[in-house]
């Protein structure tokens, strides 16, 4: 009996290829999604036929590459944000597009429920169900991760495998490596197996997009990045999409090893999770961005930014992308970014992105006022006795109390 239409994320590895046989083998009409971010991928015809011999109704293709980079990485550049002071959000930022990129296809397509092959001791599953309720509150939502009937009978990628190759479903079923991954234009993202030692240093052949900074050039390498408004637009003067914008730059700082981190992150669920992580691209924006801020925008903008920064990134982490809360975020860092335009140069070598050059129409820096030679009358040095005076009154005061 016919359960009806289901859309299922779907990446055509042995996860979800199973998850497509299953979830048709329960009567499912499985409607197979698979969105291009940016991810290496096989031949998207083979990624179809795949998907059909798993058990699928259909095989979607969609490329959102595009969209991908415009409306989600780059407002989180804009807001400079890192989760926990280091993590560029590369993952949680391509889940909500994911989640939306289902509902609507599901509206398209006629379909009552969606699913997803994230764990059950993940953020992935906060990410996916919050987006999917956000968008269409009374979708069904099927996660077999978290159906005993699955989980107990398919604990492992073993068991996968053998599932797999007894319902003869297509997949490449190589050795299996210690950790896992998920990648998109933003970045690649490794956890589990040999990295759940957080002490256990990560085997170079796991990375993907950089190679080490002992193996980059020895030479350093010079780029220019122009940002119109807090976005950027040119590298070393050539006008890119945004999607080829950030795939560039992939390539210039994986050259030179930039955007590796190893960190032990907070998982919303609860637990600590350590993941290593290769942003390159990522992380030259994320550098020259702060240096176009601080060229252009205000003092007191830029300390509202930076207490907001965090609940951004925790927001984002935590699967609120279509909360209320997002949507005065995302319509604030717009504003604040009127001004942000301009050139930021930064030199990349063996591991490091460091700033040596900005300049913009709107910046507020004046030599003049700034220098340490001649003066030019337009700052008064004795100014600032009364202003030190009065910053110390308060300080004074609790002195001489803690004297009695």
């Amino acid at each position: 009996m016919s359960q009806g239409k289901i859309v299922l994320a779907y990446s055509g590895g042995l996860d979800t290829s199973v998850i497509v046989h299953w979830l048709a083998s329960k009567g499912w009409e499985v409607i197979a999604l698979c969105l291009d971010l940016g991810q290496k991928v096989e031949d998207l015809e083979a990624i179809r036929q795949k998907g059909l011999k798993a058990g699928a109704a259909s095989v979607l293709l969609e490329n959102v590459q595009e969209e991908f980079v415009q409306d989600y990485v780059f407002p989180s550049i804009q807001w400079n944000a890192l989760y926990e002071g280091t993590y560029l959000l590369g993952t949680s930022l391509a889940r909500p597009l994911i989640a939306k990129k289902q509902i609507e296809c599901a509206r398209r397509e006629g379909a009552i429920a969606v699913s997803h092959g994230a764990t059950g001791k993940g953020n992935d599953q906060v990410r996916f169900e919050l987006g999917y309720l956000a968008l269409q509150p009374d979708i069904q939502i099927i996660a077999p991760w978290k159906i005993e009937e699955f989980y107990r009978q398919y604990p492992g990628r073993a068991e996968l495998l053998a599932y797999a190759e007894q319902h003869g479903i297509p997949v490449k079923a190589t050795k299996s490596q210690p950790w896992s991954s998920d990648e998109n234009l933003m970045h690649i993202s490794f956890e589990s197996g040999m990295l759940e030692d957080p002490w256990q240093e990560p085997l170079e052949e796991m990375f993907e997009l950089s190679q080490s900074p002992e193996q980059a050039p020895d030479e350093p390498q010079t780029v220019l990045i122009d940002f119109e408004q807090g976005v950027p637009v040119a590298v070393d003067g050539e006008t890119l999409s945004p999607a080829e914008l950030l795939t560039r730059l992939n390539e210039l700082g994986g050259r030179h090893g930039v955007g590796r981190i190893d960190m032990v992150e907070s998982r919303f669920v609860g637990m600590k999770s350590r993941g290593v992580y290769e942003t390159p691209g990522g992380t030259i924006l994320h550098i020259a961005h702060r240096a176009m801020e601080s060229i252009t925008m205000d003092r007191g903008v830029i300390n509202l930014k930076d207490s907001l920064m965090p609940r951004f990134a925790q927001l984002v982490y935590n699967g609120f992308w279509f909360s209320p809360e997002m949507e005065v975020l995302l319509d604030m860092v717009d504003k604040t970014q009127d001004r942000v335009s301009g050139t930021v140069r930064v030199k990349l070598y063996r591991g490091n992105c460091v700033v040596t050059g900005r300049k913009s129409p709107f910046s507020l820096y004046d030599e003049d006022i700034a220098t340490m030679e001649a003066d030019q009358g337009r700052y008064n040095p004795q100014d600032a006795n009364g202003f030190i005076r009065l910053h110390a009154l308060p300080l004074q005061i609790q002195a001489k109390l803690r004297e009695r």
